[in-house]
């Protein structure tokens, strides 16, 4: 895939946008008459989080040609991210989901139709090499490998691509096991391209299942055994625990009195994480604004709603005392 002359971008990624039904009422979905309509998609959600934070985002993607396709680029618009290397496939469409409402702070209940969707035959022909290029930072998740296994490819060639050129690469495992063949097969691949990133950012639940460990710092180590430069794992309420080379702390996270929604938090968080480092800021601050975003995100109905725009963030962090890390054993 080629493309004209562009403007460099400060991150890419790429993935699968959907049309998400959010039920208006509590209940089984099978009993709810009337839901709101959003986007959903991990690494969606950060691209919003980035741009609305003033960076300059780029987005891969494919939609199918409906009106749930043109609802996810009336959303990019909106929220200012480059979509020149999103392309309209006329021959699947665009996968949606519903959602569930709580009121009890507890995950809410998801269901997919996403099978067969236009995001799902992403393939190496949707790269463009000057595109991805032109951005000094690459962030991805592990739902976009997930969902096939030309997509997966694609994947592994961003990955390879943005390292060999001495761009930073960000990588969320966010795991989704019913779109791969095996529990064996998501292990193995999403390790492996963990292994290709700067930054990794497991919560604990999924460093359990990839790695084996049950602790922070041992997560930590397996990564960082493997090229790795840093790790930061996300505890919940209890804040995240990082660890380099060098050092390695627990930042507290930010407390919350109504959990909304939690959908979204983690994405949040990688919001914080990649803005911070790309700013240049240390990595206790990254981790300390990667709990203020994710805690903003779960205070709201939607995975995006909750991201903050600069001045809004701007202001929370000059109202704050600077984070301070808890030193643990490395």
């Amino acid at each position: 895939m080629s493309l004209t002359r562009h403007a460099a971008l400060d991150v890419i990624t790429y993935g699968e946008a959907m049309a998400m039904f959010v039920a208006a009422e509590t209940g089984p979905l099978a009993g709810v008459g009337q839901f709101t309509k959003r986007v959903a998609g991990a690494d969606l959600n950060v691209a919003i989080g980035l741009s609305r934070l003033g960076f300059k985002v780029g987005w891969m993607s494919r939609v199918g040609n409906d009106s749930f396709g043109q609802y996810v680029r009336d959303t990019l618009t909106k929220e200012g991210i480059d979509q020149r290397c999103v392309s309209t496939d006329d021959r699947f469409p665009t996968g949606f989901q519903l959602k569930s409402k709580n009121d009890d702070g507890s995950d809410p209940a998801i269901e997919y139709f996403r099978k067969g969707s236009a995001a799902s035959h992403l393939s190496l022909d949707d790269y463009a090499a000057d595109y991805v290029l032109s951005a000094r930072h690459l962030h991805l998740t592990g739902v976009a490998p997930a969902i096939s296994a030309s997509s997966r490819e694609l994947a592994f060639h961003l990955a390879r691509e943005m390292r060999a050129a001495g761009k930073t690469i960000s990588f969320d495992p966010n795991l989704r096991p019913t779109l791969w063949p095996s529990r064996a097969a998501m292990v193995e691949g999403l390790n492996s391209l963990a292994a290709l990133a700067d930054w990794v950012l497991p919560g604990i639940g999924e460093g359990e299942i990839l790695t084996g460990y049950t602790q922070p710092e041992d997560i930590a180590g397996f990564y960082l055994d493997r090229g790795a430069r840093g790790v930061i794992i996300k505890l919940g309420a209890q804040g995240a625990y990082y660890r380099t080379a060098d050092d390695a702390a627990m930042i507290a996270g930010q407390p919350v009195a109504n959990v909304v929604d939690t959908v979204g938090a983690g994405d949040g968080f990688a919001v914080g994480v990649v803005s911070a480092l790309l700013e240049g800021r240390t990595l206790p601050q990254a981790v300390a604004r990667g709990n203020r975003i994710g805690a903003l995100a779960i205070q709201v109905i939607g995975d995006s709603e909750g991201l903050p725009g600069r001045a809004e963030l701007d202001a929370l962090e000059l109202a704050d005392v600077p984070p301070a890390g808890m030193n643990v054993p490395a």
